[in-house]
Formats: C-alpha cells, sequence, structure tokens
C-alpha cells in the first residue's frame, strides 16, 4: 500500500511549480467542467463520509476563505454540488463556472487540511491492513467510513446502482489517499492539476 500511496500523488514538484494565478487563468473545456464538477462533488462526498463534517462546516470555511459571494449559503451550496451530473434528480443548476470550481477546490482542500490528522491516521491504517493482508473495512475507523461513503454514495448518485460493493469501496480508498495529498500545503495546486488532468480522459 505506500507504494500505491506514493504513486498518487497528483502532480510532480520537482522545479518551479506554477502558483495558483496561473493555473486558473486558462479556463477548462465546457466538457472538461463536467468531469471537475463530478470530481470535485466525490472529493466534498468523502471528506463528509470521513470527517463527518456536512454543509454548516464547508459554509464556515466559505466565509473564513471569503468565498460567501461564490458559496453563500445551503441553497447555493447544494446547486454547485448539484451540477455534478451524476447526481440524481434534475433541480441543480448543470453549469459551474471556473471560479465556482476554483472556490469548491479551495473549501475542499481547507476542510482536507483542518482534518489532516484524521485522514493521516486513516491512510497508516490502511497500509497496515494492506500489510497484513486484512480487508481494511475491519478495522473501525475505515469500516465507518467505507459504509458512511457508500451508503451516501448511494443515495446521491445515478450509477451507484451499476456499482459492486468492491467498486464503492475501492472509490472510497482512492479518494482517502488522495486527501492525504490534497491536505498538505499546495494541496488546492494538486487538486486542481489532478482534475484537469482527470478531465482529459
Amino acid at each position: 500500500m505506500r507504494s500505491t500511496v506514493k504513486s498518487s500523488a497528483p502532480t510532480n514538484e520537482t522545479g518551479p511549480s506554477p502558483n495558483w494565478e496561473e493555473l486558473t487563468q486558462k479556463a477548462p473545456e465546457p466538457t472538461q467542467l463536467d468531469n471537475i464538477k463530478a470530481q470535485l462533488d466525490l472529493v466534498l462526498l468523502a471528506l463528509e463520509a470521513l470527517a463527518e463534517i456536512g454543509s454548516e462546516a464547508m459554509l464556515k470555511v466559505a466565509a473564513e476563505l471569503n468565498l460567501e459571494p461564490m458559496v453563500a449559503d445551503r441553497v447555493a451550496l447544494w446547486r454547485l454540488r448539484q451540477s455534478n451530473p451524476l447526481r440524481k434528480g434534475q433541480g441543480g443548476r448543470k453549469k459551474l463556472d471556473v471560479e465556482e470550481a476554483r472556490s469548491l477546490v479551495l473549501i475542499s482542500c481547507h476542510l482536507a487540511k483542518q482534518h489532516q490528522a484524521l485522514i493521516r491516521r486513516a491512510v497508516a491504517l490502511l497500509e497496515q491492513m494492506a500489510e497484513q493482508n486484512r480487508e481494511p473495512h475491519t478495522v473501525a475507523l475505515l469500516g465507518d467510513y467505507i459504509d458512511r461513503f457508500s451508503n451516501t454514495y448511494a443515495s446521491r448518485m445515478e450509477d451507484a446502482e451499476n456499482l459492486s460493493a468492491r467498486e464503492l469501496t475501492d472509490l472510497a480508498l482512492k479518494l482517502l489517499i488522495d486527501l492525504l495529498f490534497y491536505s498538505s500545503p499546495g494541496g488546492h495546486r494538486r487538486l486542481w492539476l489532478a482534475l484537469l488532468d482527470r478531465a482529459k480522459n
């Protein structure tokens, strides 16, 4: 598992790395934004499942980061997350602009940083389970996280019925490892680059 964690680093940070403004100057293509919307919602879902946080914590961070014009209240936050094309229901807005995506990136990484100790503990347990050839869900912290993630995904996402329990577990654990990188200094750059990279596929 240790090698998996290392290889999951979204960016290669040797040499000068572009700053945040440079990264967000060029707007992604509309098709890329659809993918970015889905990925951002999943990152927030993983944080919800691991740290048991809700919209209030996300709105508090938005206020701390002076992002209230983008995320003013629960309804605004819901509409941004509902723009994920994988979500059930058609009540949300289906357009997300770059500034809104940028705001969700900053909120996600700030929350990950706030809960970095918990994320590190969960990833360390994941490595330990891999070394002992044990299933992650046999440990309370990981088992509770996987259950909450899977149940929330099933209640919100259109494609949930097409995914097996193993696939949902794998997705939850991959996002957990990603959160470790997004909680580190420069995590918002890492997440944005990862979003752009995945949006190409």
